[in-house]
């Protein structure tokens, strides 16, 4: 793992370490759902083209140089099939740049709401905790649903020659398990390295430097920074465990469960960590976990600043007030009832990030960025909605004040338009009979145009 995300940047001599060190396999994650519901309901990417350019090309001729294939999973950073065609795209470029002719396998994990519809009858759709039971009017909200493949859709492309895999929606682990898995390594030993090795440098002491080299045995593995200046030590590599994790022992993967609550880190020197005691559970059912966003309108904010001390005393009062004079007055004035629009807000520097659960309420604080949120169904109405509370945001006083004070607004036009917004609405697994039930795969190679490349899949038979 070359970096922990696809477009995060790494010093391109790391890779040249690795494939030094007996590489055998590069694996590199494109996508996360950290960046919240809009990425899979838009459809887009949230990295920049230019950065996940930069990073194939310090990847690419240097794992075709070697002879070793390259995996992505997450493409685009929702697993859209659109986002493996826009990753597909940018290799494309770099293979007649470099001179490159390579085999590729584009595996696509979008799901059709009518044929999820199908097995929710079925019964074979289950939800996960806190959600409760599916509804296909639920289904048919969302405007994208991926699977989260696990490793087997491409274990199946690198056995079929693959030099380069381009994976919808996956596991973080299963792009850098599968390999070792396919040489029937003990399975427990290696998703545990998968994990530790899913972000590439997070893992050690200097997250920024470059990625690890995993190598693996029957026994267990070891773990090497690629970076010259970082180390692994039995802190840093135990404590990835916890990273993205409900439980700082188990991970669950769709063929079962990661348990590494035997497993012991030891410092082989100041840099490697070796780790063994790792088992795996396989699951009675294979299950594929789904992902859905939908839209839910769209919003409008206004950002000012706030540093009046006694305000700052009785923030809560202040936005109460604020709050409940626009619900009195909006239905009114716009004709709106409550179902028809959402305003919030946020308080940046007071508990914007923790909420209720903000520690020290105890002393106020010097400056505020005031954030108010207005969503509706439609563009121009969330506008209105914020042109009518920007008064209230410059202006409002507490109810014993006298005078009008007067606050910052972020700039000028103080709205800013954020367009369609999303939530997230699927959180449950699908009973599946195979593994690679729910994907499918196209094969070509980096040579063939966009019109080529339309044709190819326009003649497969995708969900």
């Amino acid at each position: 793992m070359p970096v922990g995300m696809l477009g995060g940047g790494f010093p391109p001599e790391t890779v040249d370490r690795g494939i030094a060190l007996g590489a055998d396999i590069i694996a590199v994650d494109g996508g996360s759902t950290d960046s919240g519901p809009y990425y899979l309901g838009a459809g887009v990417a949230k990295t920049a083209r230019a950065a996940v350019a930069r990073d194939l090309r310090a990847i690419l001729p240097a794992a075709h140089a070697a002879g070793i294939p390259v995996v992505v999973g997450s493409c685009g950073t929702a697993g859209t099939n659109a986002g493996v065609d826009w990753v597909h795209d940018i290799a494309r470029e770099i293979a007649a740049d470099e001179g490159l002719n390579v085999r590729v396998a584009r595996i696509y994990s979008e799901q059709r709401a009518e044929h999820l519809t199908k097995l929710l009858a079925r019964k074979r759709i289950h939800p996960l905790e806190p959600a409760g039971a599916l509804t296909p009017e639920t289904l048919g909200r969302c405007s994208h649903i991926v699977g989260l493949m696990g490793h087997e859709p491409i274990a199946d492309a690198l056995a079929a020659g693959a030099d380069i895999v381009l994976a919808g929606r996956s596991t973080d682990t299963a792009l850098s398990a599968v390999l070792p898995l396919t040489w029937d390594l003990p399975p427990g030993p290696v998703w545990h390295a998968a994990k530790i090795a899913e972000c590439g440098g997070l893992c050690t002491t200097d997250p920024r430097a470059g990625g690890v080299l995993v190598t693996l045995d029957p026994g267990g593995f070891t773990i090497d920074p690629l970076a010259q200046t970082a180390a692994c030590t039995p802190a840093s590599v135990a404590a990835h465990m916890m990273y993205e994790n409900a439980d700082p022992f188990l991970l669950r993967e769709p063929a079962g469960v990661l348990d590494t609550s035997r497993a012991t880190y030891t410092a082989l020197d100041n840099r490697r960590v070796r780790v063994e005691g790792s088992r795996f559970e396989p699951a009675a059912q294979h299950t594929i976990k789904l992902e859905g966003a939908a839209p839910v309108g769209y919003q409008t904010i206004v950002i000012s600043g706030m540093r009046d001390p006694g305000v700052l005393a009785r923030l809560d009062e202040w936005c109460d007030r604020v709050l409940n004079d626009l619900h009195h007055r909006i239905p009114k004035v716009f004709g709106l009832t409550a179902d028809d629009y959402d305003v919030q807000i946020r308080r940046y520097g007071h508990d914007a990030v923790l909420g209720a659960a903000e520690p020290d309420f105890g002393h106020p604080p010097r400056e505020v960025g005031i954030v108010f949120i207005a969503t509706a169904a439609d563009q121009a109405t969330a506008t209105q909605l914020a042109k009518f509370a920007n008064p209230s945001i410059l202006h409002a006083p507490l109810a014993d004040e006298k005078s009008l004070p007067s606050y910052a607004f972020l700039g000028s036009p103080a709205e800013i338009e954020r367009g369609q917004v999303y939530e997230f609405l699927l959180q449950h697994v699908v009973d599946v009979t195979a593994p690679d039930e729910l994907f499918s795969t196209v094969y070509g190679d980096l040579t063939q145009t966009p019109e080529e490349l339309l044709a190819t899949i326009e003649n497969e038979s995708l969900r």
